[in-house]
Parts: C-alpha cells; structure tokens; sequence
C-alpha cells in the first residue's frame, strides 16, 4: 500500500517574523505535515507540498497493529485508515474544526492519554484509541486569564464604557473561521500551550473574579464552542464554584456550531450570557470576513448561526442576555 505525506514549505512572501514557529508549530525540525504553519501564517507564505512517503511505522489503532507513514499525524494516518474526520460535528465522523491543537476536540487516546490528533506525529509502537473511555475529563487549550475593561459582545451595552473592570475574562485557542482581520491571532492559531481541565479553568477563573471584583466571568475565543463537552463541563464547574445570584457565566461565540440542544445545554449548565457575533447576512459577505474557501461548509456555518440566534431568541429571551455582534468594517458590510 503506498502512503502520501504532506511537508510545510515557504514561498518568498515569507517576512521571518517567527510566528508560525513561535506559536503554531508543534514539532518544529521535524515537519509531521499538520499544516497548522500554513494556517497561522499571516503572509500566507506557507504551503503543505504532498509526496510519496518511503518511510513507515507500525502503530496499534484500537488493538490492531496497523502500518502507517512516518512523519506524519496522528489524523492523516487515521485518514489513511479509513477513518473520518469533518470540521463539522457529524454522526460516524471525529470533529476537527481548527486544525491547529488548540480545541482538542479531535483529541483521541495515545498511549493511555488525551492528545489532538490533528497536531500529534505518529510514532513507531504508538498506541491510539479513537474512543475515549468514561472518566477522561476533557482538555483544550486556554489563555488569557485577564481582568477585562472592555468586554465582548455579550457584554451588556450599559457596562461598556466604565473606566474600571467589568468581567473576568479568559480565551479559548483554536478555531473554526479563518478571518484574516482577526484580533486574537497569537488565540486563534495556538497549539503549544499545556491545556486545561475544566476543573482547572473554572477554579482558575474563579480566582479572577474575586481579585478583580466583579460579577461577570466570560470565555472568548478563538472560538469558545468548538469542544463541546469541555464547554458545558466548564460552565457546570464554574457554576457551582460561584452559586451567587449576582454571579453572570457569559460565552462569545460565532455560533456556527451552536444547536438548540448545545444551547439547552449550556444553560442548564449556567450560562446566563451569549454573545453570538455573527460574520455576515449573505454567503458573499460570510466568506469575505470569514476566509473561508469552501462555499459549502460557509453556507453550513452561516446558516446555523442564524438559526442559532433565532433559536435563542425565540426561546430565551428574556431569560439569559443575547448579546448579537455584526460585521462593522464597511468595505465588508456593503457586500
């Protein structure tokens, strides 16, 4: 059976800045193909050459011993198994929507632990599960830990403004879109980070909120949706660390994943604020302000968000704060 590898190589828009070494690179001097460089790049000086591989390793993949490629992913490795991965979360399929080891929601077990396949070379004798056993607490990649002045869009209008903190505020690395005007780059394209338990995360926020005295506690992103079970985990604990009725849990999304019953979810869990910030009305205007290429999947992101956010209008309002963004750069906006 012959194998392909991908190697990241560099064009000559190419500035040296550092960044995708810096941040994006999980194994940087010797190249495994993740692609997360490519991604990262703000020139868009990186590609992923495609090439025959001439070496292999044998690994175990749910009990049986299997040949794969060197130099690659734990993912493509799997990809060449047979086994499916979506940026989209799918029946029979692993969800991967950033790309970069940020989210962990492709996260598999190597070796008895929790690693993103999407970031995590393959190794010779390695030994991969692709379900996760009950008890394994979810990890994802979270930075930031700040008390906030400014807030997000979920952040209640009357708040903004003040000249003193107004939230504890942390952000989630990873995610799905690709907006080339993003404000969280050194978030968005994040995949080297030790990652968090929720447990971790919600203790961590807590103390926040008591040094910075204020009542809101919000998670940004990156994108803040994109591992689910951390997510809803994280709210819960973060819950019941701050029982208080003054205590508000508030989540900025750019809802393309959120569906009603992760939405039910997440405030039963606590959520008592969203910040849908929405990319855009027309499929045109979504993918200008998105970056993303493949017109399918954008007509599948932009449509659920607004089916999201109608979602949450017509079933809570007036129950939790929606907070809805709208792209304000008006070369974007009169797409």
């Amino acid at each position: 059976m012959k194998f392909r590898i991908k190697v990241a190589k560099r064009t000559e828009a190419c500035r040296s800045c550092g960044f995708c070494e810096d941040y994006a690179c999980p194994s940087p001097g010797t190249c495994a193909g993740c692609g997360a460089c490519r991604l990262a790049c703000p020139y868009e000086a990186v590609f992923l050459e495609e090439r025959e591989a001439w070496e292999t390793v044998t690994i175990k993949v749910n009990g049986g011993k299997v040949e794969v490629p060197a130099r690659t992913t734990v993912m493509e490795a799997l990809k060449q198994l047979g086994y499916r991965f979506s940026p989209l979360p799918e029946k029979d399929s692993i969800h991967a929507p950033c790309m970069v080891g940020g989210c962990w929601s492709c996260a598999v077990m190597i070796d008895g632990e929790l690693r993103p396949s999407c970031v995590t070379p393959v190794r010779e004798a390695m030994n991969v599960e692709t379900e996760i056993p009950d008890g394994v607490e979810a990890l994802r990649l979270v930075h930031g830990f700040m008390g906030h002045t400014v807030g997000g869009v979920g952040t209640p209008w009357w708040l903004k403004g003040l000249s003193r903190y107004i939230e504890a505020a942390c952000f989630a690395c990873g995610c799905n879109l690709r907006c080339p005007q993003c404000q969280n780059w050194t978030t968005t394209y994040c995949g080297k980070e030790e990652p968090m338990t929720p447990k971790m995360a919600a203790e961590t926020m807590t103390q926040l909120r008591r040094w910075t005295g204020v009542d809101r506690m919000a998670i940004s992103g990156g994108e803040s949706t994109l591992n689910r079970r951390w997510l809803t985990a994280y709210v819960g604990r973060l819950k019941k660390l701050n029982p208080d009725p003054e205590a508000r849990i508030h989540v900025d999304t750019n809802a393309t994943l959120l569906t009603p019953d992760y939405i039910d979810e997440l405030i039963k869990a606590g959520m008592t604020d969203i910040g849908p910030d929405l990319k855009g009305l027309k499929l045109e205007t979504f993918m200008e302000v998105t970056g993303l290429k493949n017109k399918v999947l954008a007509l599948k992101l932009l449509e659920n968000s607004w089916r999201a956010l109608k979602y949450l209008v017509d079933n809570y309002w007036g129950k939790i704060f929606i907070g809805v963004g709208v792209p304000y750069n008006p070369s974007l906006i009169s797409l």
